[in-house]
């Protein structure tokens, strides 16, 4: 695990001093340092992180949630679940197109419109928070798309499985489903009605009992929602919605910063440990081929998004290329392609996709204003279009500063001002 943080931070180092994100270096520290690559190797079973790895993702989650409110989710539903459907149709029926095209077989195609239709959530969420994006007016149909994908998740799961195991009992799956929506709609109920006993439940002035509190809600309401149904990482998310508006909300924002970074470094780290690169070459055109799939639509989801929340060309970037990343879902599902006996290829497939979108993800969104450019609107006003709303600044002011949204896409924090 030493060895892990460190190789993490030293190639983040190195590739900081040439302008490279982190989140490809966090998962190349993994590829060399697992058991498919020659010379040291750290782990021989990347099972031995999985819980870390799982810490790690539930911590992004969570620190995405304390940075909204419900009443900002809430404002915006139709707009959100217009977006994040619109987002799904175009990704996941490319994904389910694709997957035929392939001809390697239905179940096989059902599982690739997911893990083509489907951001990571925690790649979104480390590209938001690294890029100083979290105040940019995009970022909440950023986040609305990411919640629909989860709700959409549930189902897809609770559908899927049965196909998978050869099950025919639709009453067993719509049961599943059920359940997970029921789950849901509690948490929406807590986060909505209950933020008030909640904050007075946590608070205290203790920041070391502060943060076991804070800590162990998440992590325990992240592990229900997965006995539930539902993704742990949306429990998460749900908490830091509900500790985010109460009176300790700063205070948390504040002590989670460490935790969520350390282990999210592992989160990646460990993904590379899973990456066979010996695979990759069989699978390679359909994976080039897949990529090539993947950024049309999102460029046509983001476009979408944009104008559906009266955005111009450069937030229409930033929502196209922020979102581009596939990861934990994607490897989910290649897990349970590989226990229900599917085509051989899924697996190496899925692992060359997800990495290549990885790595190019995070570039592209930090390179977003060069899509902007070629973007309908994109030249007209002479930015790229990267001012916020249409003909407007975006700005957010969560916390003591205000992000002011940059011709080039990006936030900038402003002090003092609010």
């Amino acid at each position: 695990m030493g060895g892990a943080f460190l190789a993490a931070a030293l190639l983040a180092r190195l590739g900081g001093r040439i302008g490279l994100p982190t989140i490809p270096l966090f998962i190349l520290a993994g590829i060399l340092l697992g058991p498919h690559t020659p010379g040291i190797v750290l782990l021989s079973d990347p099972h031995d992180l999985e819980m870390l790895s799982a810490l790690g993702l539930v911590l992004l989650l969570f620190y995405l949630g304390l940075e909204f409110h419900l009443d900002d989710l809430l404002a915006g539903g139709r707009t959100m679940a217009l977006a994040g459907g619109t987002y799904l149709a175009l990704n996941v029926g490319a994904g389910l197109g694709f997957g035929f095209a392939l001809g390697w077989g239905t179940a096989e195609a059902l599982v690739l419109a997911g893990v083509l239709g489907i951001s990571s959530s925690a790649i979104v969420t480390k590209v938001l928070v690294d890029l100083g994006r979290i105040g940019n007016p995009e970022t909440r149909p950023i986040l609305g798309i990411i919640v629909v994908e989860d709700v959409f998740l549930a189902l897809y799961l609770a559908a899927l499985q049965p196909i998978l195991s050869g099950a025919d009992s639709a009453a067993a799956a719509v049961m599943d489903a059920g359940k997970a929506f029921g789950f849901l709609l509690l948490l929406a109920l807590a986060a909505r009605f209950g933020t008030r006993v909640i904050g007075r439940l946590i608070n205290t002035r203790d920041d070391e009992l502060l943060v076991i509190s804070f800590l162990g809600a998440a992590v325990f309401v992240a592990g229900v929602s997965e006995w539930f149904g539902v993704a742990d990482a949306i429990g998460a998310f749900m908490v830091g919605l509900m500790l985010g508006s109460t009176t300790s909300g700063e205070r948390i924002r504040k002590l989670v910063h460490p935790l969520r970074d350390a282990f999210g470094a592992i989160f990646f780290f460990a993904f590379g440990l899973s990456i066979d690169p010996g695979d990759l070459p069989a699978v390679l055109w359909p994976v080039l081929a897949a990529v090539a799939v993947t950024l049309v639509m999102n460029v046509l989801a983001g476009v979408a998004a944009a104008r559906v929340n009266g955005f111009g060309a450069g937030p229409a970037a930033n929502i196209s290329t922020t979102l581009l990343a596939r990861g934990e879902f994607a490897l989910i599902l290649a897990t349970m392609a590989a226990a229900a006996g599917l085509d051989e290829r899924l697996s190496p497939f899925i692992a060359g996709y997800v990495l290549v979108l990885a790595v190019l993800g995070p570039l592209a969104a930090g390179r977003s204003h060069w899509l902007a450019r070629i973007l309908p609107g994109g030249r007209d006003d002479g930015t790229a279009g990267g001012i916020g709303t249409a003909g407007g600044i975006g700005t957010g002011s969560r916390g003591g500063d205000t992000a002011v949204v940059t011709p080039a896409g990006t936030a900038e924090a402003v002090p003092g001002r609010r």
